[in-house]
């Protein structure tokens, strides 16, 4: 394990021996100089994890010192020992940026205590620089897979809206990686130094939920034992990645349109309001306008949540990116020489996907699980993969073993077609391979609009 590197400038001959020595038996690699020039000189070329200075030396003292460290962006803890009579002067250093002093005369323990509080203190700095940095790198663009063109448009919007401030509607179904292009945005934003806060609103009830985004006080209901900081507080100067907002209760919607609107959240039981400062990234798998027009979805709030919207397209439109995925989810598992047989990849390709890129990373992980040697075998992947789909057309039809009702799944037909013709009958009618009166006639039969 390195040493940690601590440079000292005291021009007491004396005290520097005992300090040296004092330090050295901690561990330390100790550098010592007789002033603040000599110490700079070394500082300019050498890396350190500390600074112990005296401030008066004759040449440079010890606040010249500091200035110079701050000029070359010198990023360490920067201790100044004081004589009794210069307490003013130590909180000076203080407040031009020094970590602590310490008076003379101190003790070994008391300048081993200092000298470890602040060589903790510029580890964890560099371990949180070093843990941002991974999560930048975890969550780049490019580790988002897909060279299909309907990626394309999804990475160039991600790029657009990522150095903005507006709020983000994340459209699209179940695995195909919403919280993951949440995150993108997050960690190339101007709010990547603040945290990232996600809520999964379809697994909290409804009576949580509230406790949950706003937080409560102490005493507001049955086991409130102490005020609690909700997720908007924690999400404070960052993004609160709010998935599955279409589970959200109608109550509940107002305030978070209250939230939005007015930067500022009540906590349970609490008549104070307090300012918060959040991005706001949700995302769902259900159409939203069509709430919307079912009045189960408030439309102010779909308009203050929908800035800017993308919508990620389900593998079956982008199976081009399949190969790539794949082998990403090899790397991942740490199986790279693996080979995948011609007739498991035609297989794979030629799948729905229904579950979207998590369900291919899971069917890849079970495979390797199930494999011989170094190849994947059709035999390795689920029945259903290999033995194919029963389909209609470009229709996957999957007959449940409790049956169906034939006029539900009509209904849904014409409401699906109806939609993707904008409301146009005769391009529906003409989706559905029917004529238009006969279209017109199964829409009053159903009560469709």
């Amino acid at each position: 394990m390195r040493k940690s590197k601590i440079v000292l400038a005291e021009d007491d001959p004396s005290l520097s021996r005992i300090m040296e020595y004092s330090l050295k038996g901690e561990g330390w690699e100790v550098h010592v100089f007789p002033n603040g020039k000599e110490a700079l000189s070394f500082l300019k070329e050498k890396d350190v994890d500390l600074i112990i200075s005296d401030l008066s030396m004759p040449e440079m003292g010890g606040m010249e010192l500091l200035r110079e460290t701050q000029k070359i962006k010198l990023e360490v803890p920067f201790i100044m020992i004081t004589a009794f009579g210069t307490i003013d002067s130590a909180v000076e250093a203080m407040k031009a940026g020094a970590y602590d002093y310490i008076t003379k005369p101190f003790s070994q323990e008391e300048l081993g205590l200092i000298v470890k509080k602040a060589l903790e203190l510029k580890s964890l700095k560099e371990e949180n620089i070093s843990l941002k940095s991974q999560l930048t790198e975890k969550y780049k663009f490019e580790n988002i897979i897909g060279k299909s063109p309907k990626m394309e448009k999804v990475f160039e919007l991600i790029s657009l809206v990522a150095g903005t401030n507006s709020n983000v509607l994340i459209l699209g179904e179940s695995g195909t990686g919403k919280e993951l292009v949440a995150k993108a945005i997050h960690y190339h934003s101007p709010r990547a130094e603040g945290p990232f806060i996600a809520v999964q609103c379809a697994a909290i009830p409804p009576t949580l939920l509230e406790s949950e985004l706003f937080g409560h006080v102490k005493g507001a209901f049955t086991g409130a034992i102490k005020d609690r900081e909700g997720k908007f507080e924690l999400a404070d100067e960052g993004t609160l990645f709010l998935d599955e907002i279409a589970e959200m209760s109608p109550e509940m919607q107002a305030k978070l349109l209250r939230a939005i609107q007015e930067r500022e959240i009540d906590r349970v039981g609490s008549s104070s309001p307090v300012k918060i400062d959040v991005r706001i990234i949700a995302a769902t798998n259900q159409e939203l306008e069509r709430l919307v027009k079912d009045k189960k979805f408030r439309e102010d709030l779909y308009y203050r949540l929908n800035v800017i919207s993308i919508t990620l397209p389900p593998l079956r439109e982008r199976k081009e990116d399949i190969p790539s995925l794949i082998e990403h989810f090899l790397k991942k598992f740490g199986d790279t020489d693996c080979q995948i047989e011609d007739e498991a990849m035609h297989s794979l390709m030629n799948y729905s996907w229904p579950g979207n890129v998590r369900e291919l990373e899971n069917t890849i992980e079970r495979a390797l699980v199930l494999k011989k040697e170094c190849m994947i075998k059709k035999e390795n992947l689920p029945e259903k993969i290999w033995k194919g789909e029963k389909r209609i057309g470009n229709v996957v039809m999957d007959l449940p073993e409790e049956g169906i009702d034939l006029e539900e799944v009509e209904k849904e037909l014409i409401k699906i077609a109806l939609e993707k013709a904008k409301g146009n009958q005769t391009q529906a009618a003409k989706y559905l391979g029917i004529s238009r009166p006969t279209l017109l006639y199964r829409m009053e039969k159903y009560k469709l609009e």
